[in-house]
């Protein structure tokens, strides 16, 4: 790699940590306004126009407060976990492609940070390392209520990983490849080519297991607070806490922009060559994949106003004897289809 290609990968990776990072602040606005005009309230509106300055007087707000660390707790553990969660967050959305290929110093440069040829692997892979840090913050905290969300949430989000997982294979068998630019490819053309159209059952799968990862409402069982005071981040103050938050926010953003690249058309916008149409066409894809994204993110704050939470027995059940069946149907009804038309 030559010093232009390192300085492109460099801005790339700035402009989307910048971008997830703004999109989380905008989420936690979004999310108290939306959830406000759902209950005929007001909201967030006096630090700023219409409370914009808002989630930025609360990131203040959390670097003033006192950093207190209960006795008995074990230490290493207890302030390593918040960073084993914020990061894996951080890091997964490198692989989704957010627009396509724009040309720069007479090169190429794909507006994705990594392609890697195992994409959807790595992010199950990430997403897998963040229970870790859910599971230590619970058992290091020395303290019940955490211990139970901890353990709450290593059952859950290992029950749905599962159904999540074994969603994707359908899709990846219509792909033929694990890198997300090949999925997106694979849907471009029309609206019908979306994997949404080919995959329903397996979006419907994906898009429950998607709630459950990021531990919101109706599978918010790990900090369900009329039980729990606030599950595994209970003891947890000042920044520490404010990394679960921000974690839990990054989650959520980097869901909805997976769900937008497995089985809508990623940054598509049907009946349009975005690669051939130069730097319209570049900002055109990036528009697109930005108003999906937000349709989903949108969606998460519907839903948690909309649906009760399950109780603990249900979730179970649903992640069991529902998904993980109706998934495997799912792929063995895909391998058959596809071994089908091959043969002809």
């Amino acid at each position: 790699m030559d010093f232009l290609g390192f300085v492109i990968i460099c801005v790339k990776v700035l402009v989307v940590f910048s971008a997830t990072m703004l999109t989380v602040l905008m989420m936690v606005y979004a999310e108290r306004r939306v959830s406000a005009f759902m209950q005929g309230r007001l909201g967030p509106n006096r630090v700023g126009p219409q409370g914009l300055l808002q989630p930025i007087a609360d990131g203040i707000k959390f670097l003033m407060k006192e950093d207190i660390i209960p006795e008995g707790v074990n230490k290493p553990i207890y302030l390593l976990a918040p960073a084993m969660l914020l990061i894996p967050a951080l890091m997964t959305f490198a692989v989704i492609p957010f627009g396509s290929t724009i040309t720069l110093f007479g090169r190429e440069v794909p507006l994705q940070v990594a392609d890697l040829n195992v994409g959807i692997l790595y992010i199950l892979a990430l997403t897998s390392i963040g229970v870790y840090g859910l599971v230590l913050a619970g058992w290091a905290s020395n303290s019940k209520y955490s211990l139970i969300g901890g353990l709450r949430s290593s059952a859950q989000l290992i029950s749905y990983e599962l159904a999540m997982g074994l969603s994707v294979v359908s899709v990846i068998l219509l792909a033929g490849s694990l890198k997300l630019n090949v999925i997106v490819e694979d849907q471009q053309g029309y609206l019908l080519s979306w994997n949404v159209f080919k995959q329903p059952v397996a979006f419907l799968i994906f898009l429950v297991a998607v709630y459950a990862e990021t531990n919101r409402l109706p599978f918010d069982l790990t900090e369900a607070e009329q039980e729990l005071v606030g599950g595994y981040h209970t003891e947890y103050s000042s920044m520490k806490f404010a990394m679960f938050f921000t974690a839990e926010y990054a989650n959520m953003v980097t869901a909805a922009a997976l769900t937008v690249t497995l089985f809508f058309g990623g940054w598509d916008v049907p009946l349009l060559n975005e690669t051939s149409m130069g730097a319209l066409g570049a900002i055109l894809s990036v528009l697109s994949f930005i108003l999906k994204t937000a349709f989903f993110l949108f969606l998460f704050i519907w839903v948690r106003w909309t649906f009760p939470r399950f109780r603990y027995d249900q979730l179970m059940k649903l992640g069991w004897k529902v998904m993980l069946p109706l998934a495997l149907i799912n792929i063995f009804v895909t391998g058959g289809y596809l071994t089908l038309t091959s043969l002809r």
